[in-house]
């Protein structure tokens, strides 16, 4: 096994910058993952992606997506899953490295209902009825705001500059420059909607970005296959699988799913801030602080919201709330800003309580606390790859939570990349940004057992960076869940915009199990 030097070791544990000591018992990314989001799907961020773009022509943009409302079943009518009127739904950018946003896009929708009805025959007292019908659609649908439909999802797009509450902000418009963008409604099915590619292609919207004077931005906010891989039952049944073994011999448990996603692609200039390459970035979403249930609710308004934005949900790198946040303190992470990290939850990265449930487990070997080296990856980005000039590695000034992504690191292209990412020697992947395919789970459970350590006592698969010009595999273990993009499903991406493939229809549906077996394309 190789020994690398500290500097190297610090790039690898960029790894640890999205987990800093995650341990097995991970969940699907921030699906459910704090006691008060649980109960909010409809503003539950679910997963957070930010990378170079890789669509064939596309070079000199990147992408970011957020999805929300977690374990989607294709099946879930009659109302399926429409997304909150009240909410406001964020994406930050931090391209300085002072921990705080520079550029937010903020997303509202406006929900409104058709009420369809229909002839249903003489009354009570013999006279003709129509009554309403209990559906979102009435027929097939083909378009936008399609006729058929019952409920129609509108949004807008604001683009804020400095604070995200006092800043400048401006309405994005589409290429005809409206300011009122359509969401498709879900994959109901082959009968209402039968060619769902189609419809939802037609919701790619070409857009304009007040401020951003490059050409080639777009947005698609709609229903899409769940990307993210995990062997999830038994993850939870205290570990039952076998965590150093095959990584083809789980299962994808929630390839039966579906998620609601935010896809951005902007110009890579227009996200950069002069001559630094690197940006953070980190999704919220945000409710009016007081809501007061109607006790005689109609369809259009059940409740009635008011007082001051209140952030309720939080995600940058994937797993940490999960795996390093301690349970009396996930509601306070959601609700915080990476400015804060440092103060707020720094014990939690020093001394992180699953590596030690691990080694009790499965007696595997750990680093020793205070694990201050995870403190700096954690919250400064990776000093040569993903550390912004302005963040003080001694001060930790500018240090807090994202996802960082150096937008001069050139995208693989699809063919070659490694879902393993960094511990696969690509280092277009996780953590330098996270795309679609990046098994995030493997590589965090890796990092926990101390895959990018000088010492590796676990024998783990690493890379060596001591020849930045060539980096190479050690080859190892892999800590994994068995869930793997080799077993993850047919169909799960895509290798265009918006990267995540088509949502599973309703009807037919074949099988509640995952199809494993694929490779995720």
């Amino acid at each position: 096994m190789q020994i690398k030097p500290i500097a190297h070791v610090l790039m690898a544990a960029g790894v640890a910058a999205a987990c800093a000591g995650a341990s097995i018992t991970a969940q699907a990314s921030s699906h459910r993952e704090a006691p008060l989001i649980a109960g909010l799907p409809k503003v539950d961020n679910t997963d957070f992606y930010m990378f170079n773009s890789y669509e064939s022509g596309r070079e000199g943009f990147v992408t970011i997506i957020a999805n929300w409302v977690p374990l989607q079943d294709s099946y879930g009518g009659p109302n399926y899953f429409a997304l909150d009127d009240a909410a406001l739904y964020e994406m930050h950018i931090d391209n300085n490295g002072d921990a705080v946003e520079d550029i937010t896009f903020q997303f509202q929708f406006d929900t409104s209902f058709r009420k369809f009805s229909v002839p249903t025959g003489p009354g009570l007292d013999g006279a003709p009825t129509e009554s309403a019908i209990p559906l979102i659609n009435i027929g097939p649908i083909s378009r936008p705001a399609d006729a058929n439909l019952n409920r129609v999802e509108r949004y807008t797009m604001n683009v804020v500059r400095g604070d995200r509450r006092s800043g400048v902000s401006q309405p994005v418009t589409d290429s005809s420059g409206a300011t009122s963008f359509i969401k498709p409604v879900d994959n109901i099915g082959e009968k209402s909607i039968p060619d769902y590619q189609s419809y939802a292609d037609a919701h790619i919207s070409d857009i304009t970005i007040p401020g951003c004077s490059a050409a080639g931005a777009r947005v698609f906010v709609g229903q899409r296959r769940e990307g993210f891989y995990i062997n999830l039952g038994e993850v939870f049944d205290l570990i039952n699988l076998n965590p150093v073994g095959d990584r083809s011999e789980g299962q994808n448990i929630i390839d039966d799913k579906n998620v609601t996603s935010f896809a951005l692609e902007v110009p890579t200039e227009c996200l950069t801030a002069g001559q630094e390459p690197v940006i953070g970035a980190w999704a919220t979403a945000s409710l009016p602080q007081a809501r007061v249930l109607d006790p005689t609710p109609d369809l259009d308004a059940p409740t009635a919201d008011g007082g001051a934005w209140t952030q309720v949900s939080r995600l940058g790198s994937p797993l940490v709330n999960e795996v390093v946040i301690g349970l009396p303190d996930k509601n306070l992470f959601n609700a915080s800003q990476p400015a804060n990290d440092v103060s707020n939850f720094a014990t939690y990265v020093t001394n992180p309580t699953l590596p030690v449930l691990a080694n009790v487990l499965f007696d595997t070997a750990v680093p020793t606390p205070p694990r201050l080296d995870l403190v700096q990856a954690f919250v400064t980005g990776v000093d040569g790859l993903t550390k912004p000039a302005n963040v003080n590695l001694a001060t930790l000034a500018g240090a807090g939570e994202m996802l960082r992504l150096n937008t001069a690191v050139p995208a693989t292209p699809i063919g070659s990349q490694s879902d393993l990412a960094f511990l696969g020697c690509d280092l277009s992947g996780f953590p330098n940004g996270r795309r679609p395919i990046d098994d995030v789970v493997d590589i965090a459970l890796s990092v926990a057992l101390g895959a990018i350590t000088a010492e590796n006592p676990n024998g783990l698969q690493t890379c060596d960076v001591s020849n930045p010009a060539s980096p190479s595999v050690v080859p190892g273990a892999v800590v994994t869940d068995g869930a793997s993009l080799a077993n993850a499903g047919d169909g799960l991406f895509i290798d265009q915009f918006p990267y995540l493939g088509l949502p599973l229809p309703g009807s037919p549906f074949e099988s509640s199990e995952p199809n494993g077996g694929g490779t995720g394309l």
